[in-house]
């Protein structure tokens, strides 16, 4: 049997779409007409031998989220390792998503096997769903014969890159809306209150002090040029997007951040737990040491770290050591170095791949979490602050007028 996904007629006149599983279009079309829905078109599900073009139109041009991409491989993982055959399990996954998209992912990966091929070769069909990490593991599950035992560390390595991108986003969100709060508030005050309380000290002719003088200046130029302020940014952000379209101001950029005291340190943390905790699901797993490190480099964002993942890894095909090999560029924490160089030296470089990956995402947590935790109280400084001052310019004219009356 194969998928085909199709688009039907209700008894209402409404139009619905999905994936039937059946042995040709006419069965499928069959199976439609016994649910009272009239069909208008089916197709089967598209695989490697169909146009990239069409394979777009019916799946779309977006990936699946990492959380479901988590979910999929422990489900899948867990009916494998229940001792069901691949195709039923695959089977037994779809049915369990609400997600049209996925559903007809996995039910395309499941005809491809069902056809005779590898699971990976299924997968190799859908490359914005799976990525090439997730593609190159499965592939070595399969052919060590430990797939159940892979996709249960790969469901391990999804759900915890999951987490932390999760955790990185919902520690910024506070700050994110605290910020854009603090603005509005303080643009509604210069633009709409400011001017009618400051106003009135206009009328009685006196000298102004210097801060409401400023704040009456900087409230003008508020309400006279808020669409030029705007369009400035708008054109600073488009030129500074096609700027960074080209590789080259890209890789300057990364390399600024490298150089920057704490932003640095930030991203040679969060690259270097990226790719060893990669590099030990992909060695674990059975890849090739030199195959894992040119995959390993595709999960660095840094371009100068990948830079350097790239030229360890033809250093490591001529025999050199890993740890060395990658230490050569000083880009890497001296930690995770040691350990991944004492891995190779006592045979066990899976076991240290994994703790060097665990000691950076500790480091990181722990880095992070302390910079968040001095952050907001300073937001919080900051816009008082500022609001002390709006404050401020308000009241010193009353003060002067008070002591004239004297």
């Amino acid at each position: 049997m194969g998928a085909y996904q199709y688009v039907a007629v209700d008894a209402g006149g409404k139009e619905r779409k999905g994936v039937l599983e059946g042995d040709t279009p006419r069965h499928v079309r069959q199976l439609l007409r016994d649910r009272q829905l009239v069909p208008v078109e089916v197709a089967a599900v598209e695989t490697a031998g169909r146009s990239a073009r069409r394979r777009q139109v019916r799946l779309g041009r977006g990936s699946i989220g990492s959380l479901d991409l988590a979910l999929f491989t422990r489900q899948l993982a867990t009916l494998i390792r229940a001792g069901l055959p691949l195709d039923e399990a695959l089977l037994a996954a779809s049915e369990q998503t609400d997600k049209p998209r996925l559903k007809t992912i996995i039910l395309g990966a499941r005809a491809k096997v069902i056809e005779g091929h590898t699971l990976a070769s299924g997968l190799d069909d859908f490359p914005q769903a799976f990525p090439v990490v997730y593609r190159a593991t499965v592939a070595a599950g399969e052919q060590a014969g430990q797939l159940g035992a892979v996709l249960e560390r790969l469901a391990d390595y999804t759900e915890s890159r999951h987490g932390l991108r999760q955790k990185i986003s919902h520690a910024l969100v506070y700050p994110i809306v605290l910020t854009t709060l603090a603005l509005a508030i303080v643009t509604f005050m210069l633009v709409y209150i400011v001017p009618k309380v400051v106003g009135v000290f206009a009328t009685t002719g006196q000298e102004l002090p210097i801060l409401t003088r400023a704040l009456i200046g900087l409230s003008g130029f508020l309400q006279s040029w808020w669409w030029a302020l705007l369009g400035i940014f708008a054109a600073a952000a488009l030129a500074i997007g096609r700027v960074l379209r080209a590789e080259n101001a890209r890789r300057r950029l990364h390399w600024w951040i490298l150089k920057a005291p704490l932003l640095g340190r930030v991203t040679r943390g969060l690259n270097t737990a990226r790719f060893t905790r990669t590099l030990s699901i992909l060695t674990s797993s059975g890849v090739p040491v030199v195959e894992a490190l040119g995959i390993g480099a595709t999960v660095v964002s840094n371009l100068p770290m990948r830079d350097a993942v790239e030229d360890a890894g033809v250093r490591v095909r001529e025999g050199a050591a890993i740890g060395r090999s990658l230490a050569q560029s000083k880009l890497f924490p001296p930690m995770s170095m040691r350990l991944i160089s004492s891995g190779e030296a006592s045979g066990e470089l899976d076991d240290m791949l994994d703790r060097a990956a665990t000691h950076q995402e500790d480091e990181m947590d722990n880095l992070l979490g302390t910079l968040l935790n001095i952050l907001e109280p300073a937001l919080i400084v900051v816009m008082g602050l500022i609001v002390l001052a709006i404050v401020m310019a308000i009241l010193l004219p009353i003060f002067q007028i008070n002591q004239l009356t004297i």
